[in-house]
């Protein structure tokens, strides 16, 4: 089944404590809203809407980076106004495809979910994860509530996409707002299956549920160490790339790419923390239409294959050797360059600069290297 997802990220966050919005923040070294983009995509999403709150687009673009196949909307005052918005951006759509609308603040959302919900769609309207409630309920005036037959409803929710698109459309104005997609539909005639919910579909909603989410995700995860080298020889020019950024010098380095050795190492690096082969296997010197690449797009590249792993990045360490040109004037351009070319924070990546006493061809000038650690961590 042909399948898109919307993902909400337009909430005020008014309940989490201090900082970024919630789907901004970082868990296990990467944005909450990237846990469900990585996880829906892998799992097969077509188009994966974004949606997010008035201004926040570059925040989304920044978590997001590397990622194919999603696209923004902005989002309302609602949450229902919110996934709204989401179903217009998919308005070119068919009708009989489905869509799974699930909330950020939910990130970790599996493949699994995923196929529990769609298999039920196909006898239904609409499905969604549910589990029975276990704790006893009390109102403020400690009255005990009855929760036979009671269920905590979850994200994402499953329905055909025009039964909800019209569900959505017939939704009276004086009705109040909805609490969930579900009772959209139910409201407007459809059938709703539930499926087995997951209590680790749990919602990132006050400041304890973050530090609960990083230990589990601490807990689970495997940390994996790649490293890369490259070198180039110094031909004629006027300024050498390294990690993005162009630095004056009276040679250049040669190679098919950009040369920039800094980013070449890093993308094996990558390549090597999850057995991915190397930069060679996957941008061959042999083909033109690398020739005079930006070296930007091997690490993307290399990017998006850990994020088809379910893996993320941690932290990187670069060393480039070579006597010159001095690079230590130019190191934090260097850090800053790859800290948004990684989604990292800047505490995340560490530029080093050394020599060889004037050993060697980078002491002897013929040339300069580069070595670089990708630390990354992949689900258990």
């Amino acid at each position: 089944m042909r399948w898109n997802a919307v993902i909400v990220a337009a909430g005020a966050s008014s309940r989490a404590g201090d900082g970024p919005r919630k789907p901004w923040r970082r868990l296990g070294g990467r944005a909450i809203v990237r846990w469900s983009a990585d996880a829906l995509t892998t799992a097969g999403a077509g188009a994966v809407v974004i949606v997010v709150p008035p201004g926040d687009e570059a925040e989304a673009a920044s978590a997001l980076a590397g990622l194919a196949g999603w696209r923004s909307a902005v989002g309302g005052a609602t949450r229902a106004l919110s996934v709204r918005a989401g179903l217009a951006a998919l308005a070119d759509e068919p009708d009989d495809d489905a869509v799974l609308i699930h909330d950020a603040a939910r990130p970790f959302v599996t493949s699994t979910h995923v196929e529990r919900l769609l298999t039920a769609l196909e006898a239904a309207d609409g499905a969604l994860p549910a589990l029975p409630v276990a704790d006893t309920l009390k109102r403020a005036d400690l009255t005990t509530l009855p929760r036979d037959g009671l269920s905590r409803a979850q994200t994402p929710q499953a329905f055909r996409l025009g039964a909800i698109r019209r569900a959505y459309a017939a939704w009276p104005a004086g009705a109040g707002e909805p609490t969930d997609d579900a009772q959209v539909l139910t409201h407007a005639g459809g059938a709703v299956a539930l499926v087995p919910g997951d209590p680790m579909l749990f919602k990132l909603t006050y400041p304890e549920d973050f530090h609960m989410a990083e230990q589990l995700v601490q807990g689970a995860a495997t940390t994996r160490v790649g490293h890369g080298f490259d070198a180039h020889r110094f031909g004629p020019g006027d300024g050498v790339m390294l990690c993005g950024v162009r630095i004056p010098y009276d040679r250049t380095l040669v190679g098919h790419s950009d040369a920039d050795a800094g980013l070449h190492a890093l993308t094996d690096a990558i390549l090597g923390a999850i057995g991915d082969g190397d930069i060679g296997e996957h941008f061959p010197a042999s083909e033109p239409k690398w020739r005079g690449a930006a070296s930007s797009r091997f690490v993307e590249h290399a990017l998006a294959r850990l994020a088809a792993r379910g893996a993320q990045l941690v932290s990187v360490d670069l060393t480039l050797i070579c006597e010159k040109p001095r690079l230590s004037p130019h190191r934090d351009a260097m850090r800053a360059r790859l800290a948004a070319l990684l989604s990292l924070p800047l505490d995340a990546v560490s530029v080093k600069a050394t020599t060889t006493e004037t050993m060697g061809f980078t002491g002897r000038g013929e040339g300069l290297a580069a070595q670089a650690l990708a630390v990354v961590q992949l689900p258990a």
